[in-house]
């Protein structure tokens, strides 16, 4: 009998798997489309955000090996900072693990329409929550793990309430898995409760270092990512590392059929981004961490990285509005996109100064948003001779860069209209646009204006480059765009 049902169950799943547009397969995945609105959304925000906010928001930063994103696995290592901070804060870790800090994470300020209005305010045309990070802490209503914020700590749906505020104001929503790297985040937890296997679904089985993800660990992951996405409809995911480092071919193929499938039946245009070139040679979206392309590339990449610390840390240091916006220039320039890290307080705050960072991205693109939205790359990305280092088409370079100057000029064009965006306001009042003298564009120049401005700017030309005149008094205070038609 156990025979018959089960190849019934067989001629039933090959029979849904025909009628897929998708199949697991590399060659099949490939003939998905990326869709037309990310390339024209270019920024959008995330929130780290969840239980191991507990530890990453007091602990001190005068110590390399203070990391608050690895909170939950480096509390379990002695020598580590994380391990000697949990003692003092919560208990000895061979009473209080850190699955018993979870009922102090209440998010008792946490208000989902908040956080959206400030996305929106911030200029976001997509946005969403780390759904679940390393720690294998669902951030939603789940039946797959118990181990979720509507049953225990805040005992809400975060991922829910996102899901609709952000939706309700016209942004697409976008939800983050990093979950995959629990199986190795928790190796040290194995000496203390996490050896107990009735807590398996938090800290994974309990396995020798270096093993195997286990059948059981593979397919909650899945699991996972399939409830969060069919329950929200997500409009587009994001994956770690651990896509590539720890989850097999197979559940990387099939995760990207599921969710290419059930978008195509709920008729969403739909989007993966991750980390790795031999992935991305198929389909998806690359993504830089805390990095960006050095060149203008054929097709729309991303850059996630942060306004300050991925986890929020009280004392940390956070990135000035000048250096992020001429950054996402630079990125928009070159056929990418940006997200935008937020790291929220743990009663569900944002700190004051990544909100003031936000409202300065907002003011800068209600003036010079023509210059991004729906843009495409002009011929080449720009100009100048400031070195940039995050610019190499790796990741965790962005804070080494030179601060660009008045003769770091990037490109975007929509439709006949070609924007050139100086990086820093011209000592003298006079901008010069190398790439725009008439030997290496024929074509005349009807008319220049600065956005922002009233009224056209006085321009001349010759061989070598395009001079323009700017007005006294600056329409904002970074980077500043003129819309040059011919």
């Amino acid at each position: 009998m156990k025979k018959i049902v089960y190849l019934l169950m067989l001629v039933f799943n090959t029979s849904l798997l025909a009628q897929n547009r998708y199949q697991p397969d590399w060659e099949s995945l490939k003939q998905h489309t990326d869709p037309v609105w990310f390339q024209d959304a270019k920024f959008g925000i995330y929130t780290h955000w969840g239980p191991v906010t507990l530890g990453a928001e007091d602990m001190p930063r005068d110590d390399p090996s203070a990391n608050g994103q690895w909170y939950g696995s480096q509390m379990y290592y002695p020598g580590q900072l994380a391990f000697n901070f949990h003692k003092e804060h919560f208990g000895d870790q061979t009473k209080v693990g850190y699955k018993d800090i979870f009922p102090l994470f209440k998010a008792e300020k946490f208000n989902a329409n908040e956080w959206a209005d400030l996305f929106q305010r911030a200029g976001a045309k997509f946005a969403g929550p780390v759904a679940v990070h390393h720690d294998n802490f669902a951030m939603w209503d789940s039946k797959v793990t118990p181990w979720n914020a509507a049953l225990m700590g805040p005992k809400r749906d975060i991922v829910g309430e996102l899901e609709k505020a952000i939706k309700s104001r016209g942004m697409k929503f976008i939800t983050t898995f990093h979950h995959g790297y629990a199986w190795r985040y928790y190796q040290g937890a194995f000496k203390y409760d996490a050896a107990d296997p009735q807590y398996s679904k938090l800290y994974t089985e309990p396995h020798a270092p270096g093993a195997p993800p286990s059948r059981a660990f593979l397919d909650q992951w899945l699991a996972m990512v399939d409830e969060c996405v069919s329950k929200y409809k997500s409009d587009m995911i994001w994956f770690d590392f651990e896509l590539w480092s720890v989850i097999t071919d197979e559940y990387r193929k099939k995760m990207f059929a599921d969710y290419y499938n059930w978008a195509d039946s709920n008729h969403l245009e739909s989007i993966v981004a991750t980390k790795h070139e031999q992935i991305h040679k198929y389909t998806g979206i690359i993504d830089f961490e805390r990095g960006r392309s050095g060149e203008l590339v054929p097709y729309p990449w991303l850059t996630d990285t942060s306004v300050g610390p991925w986890f929020n840390n009280k004392t940390a240091t956070f990135r000035t509005a000048d250096n992020l916006i001429d950054v996402f220039v630079d990125i928009v320039s070159k056929n990418g996109c940006m997200l935008l890290n937020v790291g929220p307080n743990a009663d569900g705050t944002i700190p004051d100064k990544a909100k003031a960072l936000l409202l300065e991205m907002g003011e800068w693109l209600k003036v010079n948003g023509d210059a991004i939205y729906g843009s495409r790359p002009w011929k080449k990305f720009g100009e100048g001779t400031t070195p940039q280092i995050g610019a190499t088409g790796n990741g965790y370079t962005d804070g080494n860069d030179k601060p660009f100057t008045s003769k770091d000029i990037r490109f975007t064009t929509k439709g006949e209209v070609l924007y050139a965006i100086a990086l820093d306001w011209p000592e003298d009042g006079i901008l010069v646009i190398q790439s725009l003298g008439d030997k290496q564009d024929a074509r005349a120049i009807k008319s220049v204006q600065l956005l922002g401005h009233k009224g056209k700017l006085r321009f001349s030309r010759d061989h070598e480059s395009l001079k323009v005149i700017m007005p006294e008094s600056k329409p904002c205070k970074y980077a500043f765009a003129l819309k040059i038609t011919k």
